[in-house]
């Protein structure tokens, strides 16, 4: 479904800084408005989505 909101768990790899964020899924992307960690890191996450 388009427009779905989900619940998103970002975790930094580098600094192990911790984020949750509500989102919407836009067909296979998932916008939260997140673009990176206090620690500057842009690339290196691990990303788990639940549903809301």
């Amino acid at each position: 479904m388009i427009g779905e909101r989900v619940k998103v768990r970002i975790r930094c790899n580098v600094c192990g800084e911790k984020f949750v964020l509500r989102g919407k899924r836009e067909k296979e992307r998932i916008d939260t408005g997140f673009k990176q960690c206090i620690c500057n890191n842009m690339y290196d996450f691990d990303i788990e989505e639940h549903p809301v």
